[in-house]
């Protein structure tokens, strides 16, 4: 689903137990270094913006950011807002579940809109 977009970049939301968002180009370049500088620029922009919206929202334990794109080779960053409770941490959210987490992700609506306005 896509929370925003321009001509650049969209943001799309990832269904979770945590904050966890992606921001993806909209021309489909497979690595970042095929990526206009302007891209790059607007890429940055929204990934800064993103964390420190999670960071001050949330108070995660750690924010993970990551690029891997091995089964979608379209140029894509996902953000996630971690939590020592939530059901994988330490590992990735693609890794093995470590435990039943403890944490919940309330008000992710409220933060989107927050989020909104500043984009």
């Amino acid at each position: 689903m896509a929370l925003y977009q321009n001509d650049l970049i969209r943001i799309e939301v990832e269904t979770s137990e945590i904050p966890w968002l992606k921001i993806f180009t909209q021309q489909p370049y497979k690595e970042l270094s095929e990526a206009p500088a302007e891209v790059k620029e607007e890429i940055w922009r929204v990934l800064d913006l993103i964390e420190k919206e999670m960071l001050s929202f949330y108070k995660p334990d750690k924010i993970n950011i990551a690029s891997f794109g091995n089964y979608v080779p379209h140029l894509h960053f996902h953000i996630m807002a971690r939590f020592q409770n939530d059901s994988f941490f330490p590992e990735p959210m693609w890794g093995a579940k470590q435990r039943e987490g403890s944490w919940v992700l309330e008000d992710f609506d409220t933060f989107c809109e927050g989020l909104l306005t500043k984009l």
